[in-house]
């Protein structure tokens, strides 16, 4: 029921646990601070995989009495908790370490050595971000935007996110490391800081909003839910839906509770089997239907439960 792929989450955290290292043995070396928030900006992406890998071993774990619909949601909790940590820790620290280096410049030495650490980074991530593309495209449709919107499966939408400002981040840093060599004002590393800690910030502002909704529960896809109500609609006995309410417990785990009015002229029993028809029904045309409950309306069943 966990959404994304495994293989997706561990290419971005290999890729930043040896990015990470080369950054950091770069910033000790060339003393640039642009670097060094980039090695801390990898490290936090490096937590930020365990935690989207534990989330989703923790989804996997089958429903009990405390929790009977699962515990698919927990994917969506350790996403919020990613998105805090790229906020505090990613563009906390960057924006820190760049004021630092404003009020407090250093030359960088060494700069060949951060060059080529910048361009093997961006490799790396590139191999990362079309990883994560590669699963976000697999259900997308429209924009990117309106996908990032719609899209169900945070941990692919943590990790697209996180390697796109990583991959913003590295330009620039080379952008910022060449305008202090070419200027002779190191001010301008400090600064590239900055703009990584405000790019890093946004991103995670995004990630925190789709997170929270995910938390909280969102619907199903509109087309979905259409489709479950012509099903329900279209079977002999029912005279209307009146609403198919749908929540997403995991990236591909969707609750289903349809309302429903019968024909007044057929029996309590034949309301019964016409319900079981329509929850079988869904759950074999569709996977994703993890559960479907049918409140009928009609009102002899109502005198029934009364």
């Amino acid at each position: 029921m966990a959404g994304g792929s495994t293989r997706t989450i561990l290419i971005a955290l290999g890729a930043n646990l040896g990015i990470a290292v080369a950054k950091f043995a770069a910033a000790a070396v060339t003393g640039s601070s642009a670097m060094l928030t980039e090695g801390v900006h990898s490290l936090v992406d490096s937590s930020n995989q365990l935690l989207l890998l534990h989330g989703r071993r923790r989804a996997t774990k089958p429903a009990d009495a405390l929790h009977p619909f699962g515990y698919g949601r927990e994917l969506y909790f350790w996403s919020f908790i990613v998105a805090i940590l790229v906020f505090a820790l990613g563009a906390g620290v960057s924006v820190y370490e760049g004021v630092l280096h404003i009020l407090h410049p250093e030359p960088a030495t060494s700069p060949l050595i951060a060059f080529i650490v910048l361009g093997v980074a961006f490799a790396l991530e590139g191999w990362s971000i079309l990883a994560a593309l590669g699963d976000f495209n697999k259900g997308r449709r429209g924009t990117v935007w309106a996908a990032i919107r719609d899209t169900k499966d945070a941990p692919t939408l943590v990790i697209l996110l996180e390697d796109s400002g990583a991959l913003t981040g590295l330009v620039v840093a080379a952008a910022g490391l060449a305008l202090s060599l070419l200027t002779g004002n190191p001010v301008w590393d400090g600064l590239a800081s900055v703009l990584i800690g405000v790019v890093l910030g946004g991103l995670a502002l995004v990630l925190l909003y789709e997170a929270k909704g995910l938390l909280i529960g969102e619907s199903a896809d509109p087309k979905l839910v259409a489709a479950i109500h012509r099903l329900a609609a279209g079977r002999p006995g029912v005279c209307k839906v009146h609403e198919v309410l749908t929540v997403h417990s995991a990236p591909t785990m969707v609750t289903v509770i349809i309302s429903a009015d019968f024909e007044d002229t057929i029996t309590a029993r034949d309301v019964e089997r016409i319900v079981l028809a329509i929850e079988t029904d869904v759950a074999a045309q569709f996977p994703i239907v993890a559960r479907v409950f049918v409140r009928p309306r009609d009102s002899k069943v109502e005198a029934l439960d009364g």
